[in-house]
C-alpha cells in the first residue's frame, strides 16, 4: 500500500493515463511501454527515491493485470 503523498499523485496520474489509452484503443503491450517510460523519467529525474518507485512499479502492474481495472460501467458500454 502507498502511504507517501507524492507516491499516491503518481499512482492516480499514471493509472487515469492508463485507462485513456486503453479507450483510445491502446494494446497492453503499448501501456507497458508506457508505464516504462514514466518510471525511467521518475528514476532520472530523482523525484522519488527508489525504493518508493520500486513500490509505485508493483501497484501499477498489480493495476495493469487486474482486469477489473479497464471494465467500463454498463451506462458508459451501452453509448460506445
Amino acid at each position: 500500500m502507498l502511504q507517501d503523498t507524492q507516491t499516491i499523485r503518481c499512482y492516480q496520474k499514471l493509472t487515469d493515463a492508463l485507462v485513456e489509452l486503453w479507450n483510445r484503443g491502446y494494446q497492453f503491450d503499448d501501456l507497458r511501454l508506457y508505464l516504462d517510460g514514466y518510471l525511467a523519467a521518475l528514476r532520472h529525474s530523482n523525484t522519488l527515491e527508489p525504493y518508493l518507485i520500486h513500490r509505485l512499479e508493483e501497484e501499477v502492474t498489480r493495476y495493469i493485470y487486474d482486469p477489473s481495472s479497464f471494465e467500463q460501467p454498463e451506462s458508459k458500454r451501452d453509448y460506445y
